[in-house]
């Protein structure tokens, strides 16, 4: 098969087509003829050399895809309710830029009635990552209010839906005004512009002073002091990615008077009984709401496989909203 692989560390043109072998499905897993694969800041990560392939792994970027279960582990099928045929979208641990791919059984999930295999393969990484994030670790309860930074990225666009379906207060912030715009059409209650407004001064502000519940925080760096300075009593912390730096210093201060919690996660290493389990929660919790349309998935643009480094080159300059797909024919 040709397949998209990282010939080197480097720029986006250090991603090529070149021939692998058709993977093989082992034990509890099954092998899909993918249709299309989501793009994710992770695959960025990993072509520069920064996000180390787990043991066991392909090599090859990308971390979702969607398609047909052509081959596979019978019994694991059975038990999860899946057999040879079936549309699914699964999360992976690599190895997704490729017309086959291997997932475990646990990681599928039907493909969601109405929608196309682009719209199936942007899922699983901000639906996983989401909700074990901003459900399980952050605890996000209806009524309350979740901050997100990033919001039209492929993660924030996921959230702020999410979030709002589950009966929560939503604000989110993003670079420019027409992202702030875009964010409050997918249903965000308010839209802070970080580049001309002080996201912690007015996180205050449309909270008259209480502060926000929790944040979903893929910034780190200096931005950690001022959401400490902006959560309520109780409030949580949850830092997924480090894209403004690896050391921060708050005030410890607010942390014990305050009782808030910091927390942070990457799902790429965890175990497949970890997967498995966020993959269940979906499946009762948010599938029926993208079946009837209440989350739907936001797709910036399409890609053929031999055009990934241009897609990577999009993801850099975040001047997208959504996510990004390559199809395959």
């Amino acid at each position: 098969m040709q397949a998209v692989e990282i010939a080197q560390y480097g720029a986006p043109e250090v991603l090529r087509l070149a021939e692998r072998p058709v993977p093989q499905a082992g034990a509890g897993e099954v092998l899909i003829r993918v249709a299309a694969s989501g793009v994710n800041r992770p695959d960025v990560l990993q072509r520069k050399g920064l996000y180390p392939v787990p043991p066991g792994a392909s090599d090859l970027p990308g971390l979702e895809v969607a398609g047909v279960i052509e081959s596979g582990d019978a019994a694991a099928m059975a038990e999860a309710g899946l057999k040879l045929g079936d549309r699914v979208c699964a999360l992976v641990a690599g190895g997704g830029y490729a017309p086959w791919c291997v997932a475990p059984v646990g990681q599928c999930l039907p493909v969601p009635a109405g929608l196309d295999d682009v719209a199936a393969a942007s899922l699983p990484e901000t639906f996983f990552t989401v909700w074990s994030n901003v459900f399980d670790r952050g605890r996000l309860q209806a009524g309350e209010t979740l901050l997100i930074q990033g919001g039209t990225s492929g993660i924030g666009v996921t959230a702020i839906q999410m979030a709002k379906a589950m009966g929560a207060r939503v604000i989110a912030t993003a670079g420019s005004d027409e992202k702030c715009a875009a964010c409050l059409t997918l249903g965000a209650d308010h839209a802070i512009n970080y580049r001309t407004q002080d996201f912690a001064a007015v996180a205050r502000e449309l909270t008259n002073g209480r502060g926000v519940d929790v944040i979903l925080d893929m910034v780190a760096g200096d931005y950690v002091a001022r959401e400490v300075s902006s959560l309520a009593e109780d409030g949580r912390l949850v830092i997924i990615a480090v894209q403004g730096g690896v050391q921060a210093g708050f005030d410890a201060g607010l942390v014990l008077r305050r009782r808030l919690t910091i927390t942070g996660s990457t799902l790429r290493p965890r175990p497949v009984a970890f997967k498995a389990a966020i993959a269940s929660a979906l499946r009762s919790r948010v599938w029926p709401l993208l079946e009837s349309g209440a989350i739907r998935p936001v797709i910036h643009q399409v890609f053929a496989p031999g055009e990934a480094a241009q897609a990577h080159a999009l993801m850099e300059s975040n001047t997208h909203i959504g996510k990004l797909v390559i199809r395959w024919a």
